[in-house]
């Protein structure tokens, strides 16, 4: 029975997960309210856990028990049954895209098997750099911009200037983009959104060849899962942005100056990832409606196999709602 319960593809069951999430909270998009937006993914998708049969414990979630009332950390979800996992949730990453009507607001989760999953306490951000199983093993977050993309663009075939790199458009890249123009390389920068980013640059079919900057840490362990097994590469390290949150990272025991691979961030090839677009992306389609219907564009992926799958789904909205009390 065990093994049984080792080989099942829970991606599968987790996409349902990431749909709830979705369509609950596509219907707030460009109203301008990030809560309401988060508060509607946050509710359908701990109801959408109710049903996977699983005994998981939050390890990454929307707060501590006394600040989010669901999906806070340490809580258990899944049906109560079956394996043990530690669970990573972004209901909705890119919140203020999806409040502002602009792309690549997506739900994410992650998850892996019980005690393989990187804690990252009280460390809200940290440096990233990801790129496809063709340049992995070549990137360095020691070494200067330039160097980086030269490699990354001799292990692709290109040149430099053919390079697109993402990079969220945020005060603190401001010197990283002069860099990034200097080598000749092309800046795709985004509001939000650096797991959606991150999987574009390990995604072959997305025309993104690398993701360079300061992005959560939380968001970093859930894109993990989604890496793990596929072959690309993603380099982590602490970047406290206050001295509270450094100090609070030194108390909780975690190394700063390590840098962190996929498979530190999680150990075990048993994790499964999905993930559902909001609003419309460059690797994710938005929600979109057709009369009573939803429409929705989701990834799932195992770390085991490395299987990827695109899916694309018809929702009956009032049929949905009926059956799990979610409006959708």
């Amino acid at each position: 029975m065990q093994q049984h319960l080792a080989d099942k593809n829970i991606a599968l069951d987790l996409v349902r997960v990431t749909e709830a999430a979705a369509l609950a909270s596509a219907r707030f998009t460009g109203l301008g309210d990030k809560e309401l937006v988060d508060r509607a993914a946050v509710d359908a998708m701990r109801i959408a856990f109710q049903s996977i049969h699983i005994k998981g414990t939050i390890i990454i979630g929307e707060g501590e028990k006394d600040e989010a009332p669901m999906l806070y950390t340490g809580e258990k979800v899944g049906f109560g049954d079956g394996l043990e996992f530690d669970i990573a949730v972004d209901p909705i990453d890119g919140t203020s895209c999806v409040a502002g009507g602009r792309p690549n607001g997506i739900a994410a989760v992650g998850i892996a098997l019980g005690g393989s999953m990187f804690n990252p306490g009280h460390s809200y951000y940290c440096e990233k750099m990801a790129v496809g199983p063709d340049a992995a093993g070549v990137i360095d977050l020691d070494a200067p911009i330039k160097d980086n993309l030269e490699k990354v663009a001799k292990a692709l075939g290109k040149e430099v200037g053919e390079l697109k790199v993402f990079v969220l458009d945020k005060p603190r890249h401001s010197q990283l983009i002069t860099d990034i123009h200097k080598a000749g390389a092309r800046v795709m920068v985004h509001s939000d959104g650096d797991i959606a980013g991150a999987l574009m640059a390990v995604d072959p079919i997305a025309d993104i060849d690398m993701l360079v900057g300061i992005g959560g840490t939380p968001e970093a362990v859930v894109t993990a899962c989604a890496i793990k097994g596929t072959g690309g590469q993603m380099l982590t390290r602490l970047a406290p942005k206050t001295e509270q949150e450094r100090e609070a990272i030194i108390k909780d025991g975690v190394d700063l100056k390590a840098i962190r691979t996929v498979d530190d961030l999680i150990t075990s090839d048993q994790c499964f990832f999905a993930s559902t677009g909001v609003t419309p992306g460059d690797l994710l389609e938005g929600v979109r409606y057709k009369g009573e219907y939803a429409i929705t564009s989701s990834i799932t992926s195992r770390g085991r196999t490395g299987t990827r799958r695109y899916i694309h789904a018809w929702h009956d909205r009032k049929k949905l709602s009926q059956m799990s009390s979610i409006e959708y």
